[in-house]
């Protein structure tokens, strides 16, 4: 039982973690409208994966890998700047196409996922935040590798169980919406991780 609430306490920061809005849930948002609830899933299980391998650091006490990471700060700052700038810009001057995007989408899907794992994995606070997380958690005896893996699932079902329910809402809307519209929200979608982009080389 106690592990059962643990898991959902976990979930819980999962949820949390995921939900803010931010450049990741505008690509999710943006990929599943104008290619397919596929891309936007694959996505979604990208980011999930990457907060749940922060959290397995910050379980495991790796501080080796944690001090690593923190010490590349500025410079994964700066490599993620740059590919939120590139992909600001790819979308901006995405054309227009009565090719069906799911059809474009299919041979790439493996790279969302990886991609999307990467980005995440370039903003090192959140490991920071997940060392917290545990601290606050893990029981008083000291470290215990159930309550570590219960917590380390329970942060990616719960940031998962978030990326699915934006897919399925936007998935509903999406068929809804015209080509143009779609190529509108390409425009914005574009202008807007290109200025995350800028932040994040702002912060390095």
């Amino acid at each position: 039982m106690d592990h059962v609430l643990l898991f959902l306490k976990a979930a819980g920061i999962g949820l949390a973690v995921a939900a803010p809005v931010g450049p990741m849930s505008l690509l999710c948002m943006r990929r599943t409208l104008t290619q397919g609830p596929r891309w936007g899933l694959a996505t979604g299980a990208g980011i999930a994966v990457g907060d749940a391998i922060y959290a397995a650091v910050a379980a495991l006490g790796l501080a080796g890998v944690s001090a690593f990471v923190l010490a590349w700060e500025k410079q994964l700052h700066l490599a993620a700047g740059l590919f939120l700038i590139w992909l600001g810009l790819k979308t901006f001057f995405t054309k227009d196409t009565d090719k069906p995007a799911e059809v474009a989408a299919v041979a790439s899907v493996s790279a969302a996922f990886l991609g999307s794992v990467m980005l995440t994995l370039t903003n090192p606070p959140t490991i920071v935040m997940f060392a917290a997380v545990f601290t606050a958690l893990a029981p008083s005896s000291g470290f215990d590798p159930i309550v570590a893996a219960v917590t380390v699932l329970g942060v990616l079902c719960g940031s998962l169980a978030w990326w699915v329910g934006v897919v399925a809402v936007v998935s509903g809307v999406r068929h809804a919406l015209g080509r143009k519209v779609r190529l509108w929200i390409d425009r914005v979608a574009g202008v807007v991780l290109a200025v995350l982009g800028a932040d994040q080389i702002r912060r390095a």
